[in-house]
C-alpha cells in the first residue's frame, strides 16, 4: 500500500480529512430531509417555513462547500508530501544500487518509475481518497434513511445498483490488462527517446532520422492503440451509469405515481408525495456514490501498476552491501588473490584466476585486447561488482570488510566514459564528500596535474565557466582532463583511470603522466590503457586476454616474454615509438 510512505503529518492530515468528509456527508444527509419540509410547507401554504428551512439548506449546502474545499487543498497536500516522499526513497534506493541492480531496471525505466508512476499515485490519492471514503459513508447512510421507505422505490434503487455492479465488473475486467500495460509501454517510449536524445550525433552522422522515427512511432503507436482499446471498453460504461440513474429516478416517479394514485385521502397524497421527493434524493446519492466509486475503481489498475513498480525499486536489495571497517592494516595497496568474475545470467567468466599485488605508490598498468576484462577488473576494485570467486583486498583488508563510503573515499577514479555534470567546472573538479573542505589550492593543483589549467582559465569565466550536461560544449580530450582533475582533488590513496588517456595527444599525455610521476608519487596508481606508450614505464603490466592474465612484468620484460604484448606494441610502434 502507499501507505507506508506516509510520514506523520500525513497521518495527522488523514485524520483532519476523514473529519471533514464526513461532516461533508452530514450536510449533504441533512438537505433532503430540508427538502421534505419544504414541500411539506408548500404544499400547506406555510411561507414562512418554507423560507426559513429554504435558508437553513442553502446554509448546508455552502457550508459542505466549504468543506469539500478544504478536503480537496488537505488531500492535494497529502498526495504532493507523498509522491516527494516516494521520489526521495527511490532516488536514495538507486544510489546504493550496484551495476547490476540499475541495469536489471534500465535507467529508462526508472526515470518513468520516479516520475509517471508517482504520478499516477499522486492523482489517485487526490481524487481518490475522498471518494473511497466518502461514497460507502454516504451509500450506506443514505441506505439507512431510506430504509424504512416503502418497498417497491427500494426494490426499483436496488436493481440500479446491480446494473452498476454488473457493468463495474464486466468493464474493469477487459479493461484491466490494458490499464496495467500502459506503464510498461510508457517505458518503451521513454527509452526510445533518451537513445535518440544522446545518439543524435551517430543518427545524423548516418542519416538515420527516418529509422528512429520508425522505432519511436512503433513505441508510442503501440502505447497510442493500447489506451484506444482501453477507452473503448470504459467509454460504455459512463452513459450506461448516466442512464441507470435516470432510469431510477424515472421508476420510482413510475412506482410512486401508482401508489400515490391507489390513496384516497388527499392528505396522504400529499405526504406520500413529499417521501417520494426526499426518497429520491436519497437515492440518487446511492447511484452517484456507486458512480464515483466506479470511476475510481477504474484508476486501481494502472495505479497498482504504478505503485507496483515503484515498490520493486525501494524493495531491491543492493548486491554490494558494505562492512563496518573503515581503515585497512596497510595503506595504499591492493591485491587480488585468485579472482574469478562472472556478469550476472552469463555462463562466461569475465575474469578467470587473476592474481596481483601492487604497493603503496606503485604504478600497476592493465593492457589487453577489447573485452580481454580490464574495465571488469577495476570496477571489481572500486565494488561496483562482487568477485564471484576469489578475494580483492584493498589496505590488507577484503574489501566486503569496508564501510563502503571509507572504502570509495581511499580512491580517485575516472571512468572510461568521461562523465561530466551540469554545473560549473570548479563544481565538476571539486566534486563529491569532502568537498567543502577542500582549497582553493587542492582545485588549482588537481587542474594543473591533469593538463587543464590552461584551457580552463581561458574559459570566459575560468573555473566558474557552465558545462553543459554530459560535457557537450567540451571537447574530449578537455572531458577527460577534468575527470581526471576531479580525482585527483581528493588526494586518494589509489588512483584509477580506466582507459582515461585515450583522448589526449601524445604531447599532453607524457606531460601529464610526468606530473602524476612528480606531484603524485605517493599515490598508488592503477591505470588501464590501449597505447602500449602510456603505460611502458610502468612498475608492473598486466597483459589479460579473453579474462585470463597471460603476462605480468615490465615493459622490457613483457616485449621478451609476451608474445601478445609484443604484437601491440610492434602494430603501436609506427605510432609511437615505443620499441
Amino acid at each position: 500500500m502507499f501507505t507506508r510512505f506516509f510520514g506523520k503529518r500525513d497521518w495527522a492530515l488523514t485524520a483532519v480529512a476523514f473529519l471533514l468528509i464526513v461532516a461533508q456527508i452530514w450536510m449533504d444527509i441533512r438537505i433532503p430531509d430540508y427538502m421534505g419540509e419544504i414541500t411539506d410547507a408548500f404544499l400547506l401554504n406555510d411561507t414562512d417555513v418554507v423560507v426559513s428551512r429554504g435558508w437553513e439548506m442553502i446554509g448546508c449546502a455552502l457550508i459542505s462547500l466549504t468543506f469539500a474545499l478544504i478536503t480537496g487543498f488537505v488531500l492535494a497536500n497529502i498526495s504532493a508530501s507523498v509522491g516527494r516522499n516516494m521520489r526521495i526513497a527511490q532516488f536514495d534506493q538507486v544510489q546504493a544500487f550496484s551495476e547490476e541492480n540499475i541495469k536489471k531496471f534500465s535507467a529508462a525505466s526508472l526515470i518513468t518509475r520516479s516520475t509517471n508512476d508517482v504520478t499516477q499515485i499522486q492523482n489517485f490519492i487526490a481524487r481518490g481518497l475522498q471518494i473511497f471514503i466518502r461514497s460507502p459513508i454516504i451509500a450506506i447512510w443514505a441506505i439507512i434513511m431510506i430504509s424504512g421507505s416503502s418497498l417497491e422505490w427500494t426494490a426499483v434503487t436496488a436493481a440500479g445498483v446491480a446494473v452498476l455492479i454488473i457493468v463495474m465488473m464486466v468493464t474493469l475486467h477487459f479493461a484491466k490488462i490494458r490499464f496495467m500495460r500502459i506503464q510498461w509501454l510508457t517505458d518503451d517510449v521513454n527509452r526510445a527517446t533518451r537513445e535518440s536524445i544522446d545518439g543524435i550525433r551517430v543518427i545524423r552522422a548516418y542519416n538515420a532520422e527516418g529509422y528512429q522515427e520508425g522505432r519511436f512511432s512503433e513505441a508510442n503507436d503501440n502505447l497510442l492503440r493500447n489506451n484506444i482499446s482501453a477507452s473503448k471498453i470504459m467509454a460504455p460504461a459512463y452513459p450506461i451509469a448516466q442512464s441507470t440513474l435516470n432510469f431510477v429516478i424515472m421508476g420510482i416517479y413510475w412506482v410512486g405515481a401508482g401508489l400515490i394514485l391507489g390513496l384516497d385521502d388527499t392528505n396522504e397524497q400529499l405526504l406520500l408525495f413529499s417521501d417520494m421527493i426526499v426518497f429520491t434524493s436519497y437515492a440518487t446519492m446511492v447511484i452517484s456514490a456507486f458512480m464515483q466509486l466506479f470511476g475510481m475503481i477504474r484508476a486501481i489498475p494502472r495505479t497498482s501498476v504504478g505503485l507496483k513498480r515503484v515498490q520493486e525499486v525501494v524493495d531491491t536489495k543492493p548486491t554490494v552491501i558494505g562492512g563496518e571497517e573503515t581503515e585497512g592494516t596497510e595503506h595504499g595497496c591492493v591485491e587480488f588473490r585468485d579472482v574469478s568474475f562472472s556478469y550476472p545470467g552469463s555462463g562466461k567468466k569475465a575474469l578467470d584466476g587473476i592474481s596481483f599485488r601492487v604497493e603503496e605508490g606503485k604504478t600497476l598498468a592493465i593492457i589487453g585486447t577489447t573485452g580481454s576484462g580490464k574495465t571488469t577488473l577495476v570496477n571489481l576494485i572500486t565494488r561496483f561488482y562482487d568477485a564471484t570467486e576469489g578475494t580483492v583486498m584493498v589496505d590488507g583488508l577484503d574489501i566486503k570488510e569496508f564501510d563502503l563510503r571509507s572504502l570509495r573515499s581511499k580512491m580517485g577514479y575516472v571512468s572510461q566514459s568521461s562523465i561530466i555534470f551540469s554545473g560549473s567546472v570548479d563544481m565538476n573538479v571539486n566534486y563529491g564528500l569532502g568537498s567543502e573542505n577542500r582549497t582553493e589550492d587542492d582545485i588549482r593543483k588537481a587542474l594543473e596535474i591533469a593538463q587543464a589549467d590552461e584551457f580552463v582559465y581561458d574559459m570566459p569565466d575560468g573555473r566558474e565557466s557552465h558545462v553543459s550536461q554530459h560535457g557537450k560544449n567540451l571537447s574530449g580530450g578537455q572531458k577527460q582532463r577534468i575527470s581526471i582533475a576531479r580525482a585527483l582533488c581528493r588526494s586518494p590513496e589509489i588512483l584509477i583511470l580506466d582507459d582515461s588517456f585515450s583522448a589526449l595527444d601524445y604531447k599532453t599525455d607524457l606531460e601529464l603522466r610526468n606530473a602524476l610521476d612528480e606531484r603524485m608519487g605517493g599515490t598508488t596508481r592503477i591505470i588501464v590503457a590501449q597505447r602500449v606508450g602510456t603505460i611502458k614505464d610502468a612498475d608492473e603490466i598486466l597483459v589479460l586476454d579473453e579474462g585470463r592474465l597471460v603476462g605480468k612484468g615490465t615493459h622490457r620484460h613483457l616485449m621478451e616474454s609476451c608474445p601478445l604484448y609484443r604484437e601491440i606494441a610492434e602494430s603501436q610502434a609506427m605510432q609511437e615509438g615505443v620499441l
